[in-house]
C-alpha cells in the first residue's frame, strides 16, 4: 500500500487528539487530574486519560510486530496519578506517531480483546493498523467526552470541541451553514 491523503489523515487524527490531551494536561491542576467524582463512580479524570492512552500505547507497539493485546494494559500506573508523566507520556506517544511509517497502516493485524461477560478467555479478531487507528482515536474521543463531564462536575471550562467527535462537529457546522 502506497502513502496517501487518507494515511496521512489517520495518522494525523492521532496526532491530533494527543495534542488535545496535551492542552487538556497543560491547564489543568494535579488535584483536579486525580480527584475521583463519586456521582461518575469513583472516577478521575486521570483514570480515563490513562485508558486512552494505554490504547495508543498498546497499538504503537504492535504497528511493526502485528500482534495487538489490548488485555495487556497496565492499570493503575503513574500516568493516571501523576499529570506530568501523563503529559511527558502524551508528548512521546505523539512523537512517535507522527514517526509512524503510513505504509504500516495497512499491516494486518491479530487484535485480542476481553470483549465478553463470560469467563473465557479474550477474543481475537483481524485488523489492520489503520482501523485500529480509526477505533482508537473514536475511544479517546468517547473518554474526553466522559473527560469533559467530569470537569464539568468539578467546575472545569474546556473548549466546546473536546470530547466531540469529528463527524459531530462537521455536522454541526454544515446545519449552521445552512441556518445562516
Amino acid at each position: 500500500m502506497k502513502p496517501n491523503s487518507e494515511n496521512h489523515e489517520l495518522i494525523q487524527a492521532v496526532v491530533e487528539t494527543l495534542r488535545q490531551g496535551e492542552l487538556l494536561l497543560s491547564e489543568i491542576s494535579d488535584e483536579t487530574y486525580t480527584r475521583k467524582v463519586p456521582v461518575a463512580f469513583n472516577a478521575s479524570i486521570g483514570g480515563h486519560y490513562r485508558h486512552c492512552l494505554d490504547h495508543f500505547r498498546s497499538l504503537l507497539e504492535a504497528a511493526p510486530a502485528g500482534d495487538l493485546n489490548y488485555d495487556r494494559r497496565e492499570r493503575g500506573t503513574l500516568v493516571e496519578t501523576d499529570r506530568v508523566a501523563a503529559l511527558n507520556a502524551t508528548r512521546e506517544l505523539r512523537e512517535g506517531c507522527e514517526k509512524l511509517d503510513p505504509v504500516l497502516l495497512a499491516r494486518p493485524l491479530a487484535v485480542n480483546c476481553k470483549i465478553s461477560y463470560s469467563p473465557n478467555g479474550s477474543q481475537v479478531s483481524s485488523s489492520t493498523v489503520g482501523r485500529e487507528i480509526m477505533y482508537a482515536v473514536a475511544l479517546a474521543v468517547h473518554h474526553y467526552a466522559l473527560i469533559g463531564i467530569l470537569g464539568g462536575v468539578l467546575g472545569l471550562r474546556l473548549p466546546p470541541e473536546f470530547g466531540v467527535a469529528p463527524s459531530t462537529l462537521k455536522h454541526l457546522a454544515q446545519a449552521a451553514e445552512v441556518s445562516a
